[in-house]
């Protein structure tokens, strides 16, 4: 049992991790969050098994329908469970959960509504990778983003961040789009949190992609790339809501 008055559950969607999940859920702190669940998404491997031995919760998709949809998974099941917060993290090992209390002070201590992780603030660190995903995610996207939401963001496509699920209840945000299944979701809760007004911060925290023998990363360039990128121009230019 944690020592934090909000319940906090946090999640980790997956798929085929078999290798890594195992290092993701042993640098879970003692009392740092309430309960840890597993999205299994449709993995043909031992994923879940590896979660459940290290005492996560695993929910499984019968078949692999994107980490949108995995998200949307674990806030309906952090819904039902009464939890308040959600943390969200990778199941690569490139996330460091160790650092969850970095997002969750904000949150207590500070009220705000949306936290997220930053690699590229002062006391992150991102590591090496490859140019392009350098070049991608601390300049290309952050300005887009930036100027689409009119604020100075430093990390706009990380992944690890932690929000109020009160947040949700906001009808202008609508996690039901099936447009939002895969890698959309996570710029688009994001795009939203500080579009919508809500106190949100960036907190620096680690992200250092796992070796490419273990699995370096299930995105592709240009696909999951578009995944990333769409939410701005469709919601900035309000094609979508």
């Amino acid at each position: 049992m944690t020592s934090h008055p909000l319940r906090v559950l946090a999640a980790v969607p997956a798929h085929d991790e078999e290798m890594k999940i195992g290092s993701v859920l042993s640098r879970f702190l003692p009392g740092t969050v309430h309960e840890t669940l597993l999205v299994d998404d449709g993995s043909t491997d031992r994923t879940g098994e590896v979660a459940r031995s290290h005492g996560a919760t695993v929910i499984r998709h019968s078949q692999r329908r994107g980490v949108g949809a995995a998200l949307r998974t674990a806030v309906e099941y952090a819904r039902a469970k009464g939890h308040d917060v959600l943390v969200v993290l990778a199941a690569n090992d490139k996330d460091r959960a160790d650092e969850i209390p970095r997002l969750l002070e904000a949150i207590e201590k500070e009220g705000c509504d949306f936290v997220q992780g930053s690699r590229y603030l002062p006391g992150g660190a991102y590591g090496k990778m490859p140019f392009y995903r350098l070049i991608a995610t601390r300049w290309i996207h952050p300005l887009l983003f930036s100027l689409a939401v009119g604020r100075r963001v430093t990390d706009s496509t990380n992944g690890f961040r932690a929000f109020r699920l009160s947040l949700l209840q906001d009808p202008r945000i609508n996690l039901g789009q099936d447009w939002l299944d895969h890698y959309e979701m996570e710029p688009y809760l994001y795009f939203k949190a500080v579009i919508l007004g809500y106190k949100v911060k960036e907190v620096p925290v680690t992200k250092i992609y796992p070796p490419k023998e273990l699995g370096y990363t299930k995105m592709t360039p240009l696909i999951s790339w578009w995944s990333i990128l769409r939410p701005i121009i469709l919601l900035g230019l309000r094609i979508r809501n």
